[in-house]
């Protein structure tokens, strides 16, 4: 049997709602795969963040009532196309509609009603799916409830699951009492709520046993999350489970990602034309009040100040950088001690430093489109999109080789005169320093930029062979 259809369940797809990879990934893919022939929808909370403009356009097509524990719940189900894709939206006031979308003392609540309505409301879709590919910890559970109350109604008997792991430091982990308060008919699939769970509800890991295929973000991160630094505790079930994990890379959505066409760039440019790209960094460096000098490399960061991201690198060796002769942009939200940090040292640095600790999607292009190096430094990084987009605007990447970040940058090698970028592998300040120092050395040599350049651009990161990568998956589970 081939493959058909397949139902997305996620939290966030761009452009309704999203807060990082997660949206993009789930807002990009399915219409990928809907131009190979797949028909694919999405399932998505309509929380109470997706814009008004949405909200207007969705048609209700069914209400019926949840069973959670001893709870009935309401649910609405409402639906919208955008881009050939069809959307559905569980509605629930009460649990979806408040500030933001995660971070709730009730969170396991929400998420277990989500995964609830959304095998509730199969029966009133147009279209009857083969597989729920589920993604991260707030869709985890629903393999487990399949099996558990499901799988022996003829509708969901041949129904195949496959879970996506973003990131597996975030797990949904809640006290152990919410697997009898909420999830009373899994019996012997949670071993009395306790053993199977490890003293804790963890969401995540129920998706890991019992989810049919398991994929993450990329094939370096798949051998990561065996291990016991990268598992985060869950390191034994993956190895368990590597028969059935591969790792497929994400792309980036080549609609919105492009220099040739972007609109929030102050020039385009491409590969072929890459003229545009100086007038980009020259019209930066002017509305962020830095001298405009064409010799000078320009680095950028668009990213979030944790300590994930390398951020403790960066404050360490921010002198130092800086002493290289070098202006550095950084845009991102995070941990308020490195925006402090980094507000004081742009201060101390008016010509070399510009700091924004908020996000603007149309600065961030910018800076993507202006800059000539994109420093990514992360401590781990599952996947990574930013130095896919870095790539496809011309901004070389420097990143540590890690997760996503080590299969898709291949470190210049002057030798071979190959690669699109340059890594380094000890997560210490002197090593990405080095690295730096010696990505500006090929930069002073105009005709080696332009190749180690025109190599960045030309490196296919769209959705095309993920896309293939994930039908494969299908197949695999529909053979």
């Amino acid at each position: 049997m081939g493959i058909r259809s397949v139902l997305f369940l996620a939290t966030e797809a761009f452009p309704f709602v999203k807060t990082g990879g997660l949206g993009e990934v789930v807002g990009s893919l399915p219409r990928e795969l809907a131009r190979r022939g797949v028909d694919v929808r999405v399932i998505l909370p309509k929380f109470g963040a997706i814009p008004n403009y949405w909200r207007e356009q969705m048609a209700p097509l069914r209400s019926f009532d949840v069973r959670l524990g001893w709870r009935r719940q309401y649910c609405g189900l409402e639906t919208v196309i955008h881009e050939d894709v069809p959307f559905y939206f569980i509605d629930n006031e009460y649990y979806f509609k408040r500030p933001g979308l995660y971070g709730w003392a009730d969170d396991a609540e929400r998420f277990a009603y989500f995964g609830r309505a959304v095998l509730d409301a199969l029966p009133y879709l147009d279209f009857t799916p083969q597989i729920l590919h589920c993604h991260d910890w707030h869709t985890a559970i629903v393999p487990l409830l399949l099996k558990a109350d499901h799988s022996i109604r003829p509708r969901y008997a041949n129904l195949r699951t496959v879970l996506t792991i973003h990131n597996a430091e975030y797990q949904g982990i809640f006290d152990p009492s919410v697997v009898n308060d909420l999830f009373d008919s899994t019996g012997e699939y949670c071993a009395g709520g306790r053993r199977e769970f490890d003293d804790a509800a963890n969401y995540l890991k129920a998706g890991i046993v019992f989810a049919d295929l398991l994929t993450t973000v990329s094939g370096t991160y798949a051998w990561e999350i065996t291990t016991p630094e990268g598992g985060r505790g869950l390191d034994g079930w993956l190895r368990k489970r590597q028969a059935d994990l591969c790792g497929i890379v994400n792309g980036i959505d080549y609609d919105i990602y492009d220099p040739a066409k972007d609109g929030l760039i102050y020039a385009n440019y491409s590969w072929r034309a890459p003229k545009g790209k100086q007038e980009n960094k020259a019209r930066l460096q002017e509305c962020l009040g830095l001298p405009v000098r064409a010799d000078v490399p320009l680095i950028g960061m668009v990213t979030r100040l944790v300590p994930a991201k390398g951020f403790g690198l960066v404050v360490e060796a921010l002198a130092e950088l800086l002493a290289m002769d070098v202006q550095l942009v950084i845009m991102g939200e995070g941990d308020e001690k490195y925006a402090g940090m980094l507000r004081v040292a742009a201060d101390g640095n008016p010509g070399a430093l510009s700091v924004h600790t908020h996000f603007d999607e149309a600065v961030a292009h910018r800076i993507y489109a202006g800059s000539d190096l994109y420093l990514q430094p992360s401590l781990s990084e599952p996947c990574g999109t930013s130095q896919l987009v870095a790539m496809r605007y011309g901004s070389v990447p420097v990143v540590r080789e890690t997760g996503g970040l080590k299969d898709t940058v291949v470190s210049y090698n002057e030798y071979s005169g190959e690669g699109n970028g340059f890594s380094f592998r000890g997560a210490n300040a002197q090593d990405m320093l080095y690295t730096v120092d010696r990505a500006i050395s090929f930069y002073r040599d105009k005709k080696i930029w332009r190749k180690i350049v025109r190599a960045a651009m030309r490196t296919d990161h769209s959705w095309r062979r993920p896309a293939d990568d994930y039908i494969a998956i299908y197949r695999k589970l529909c053979g």
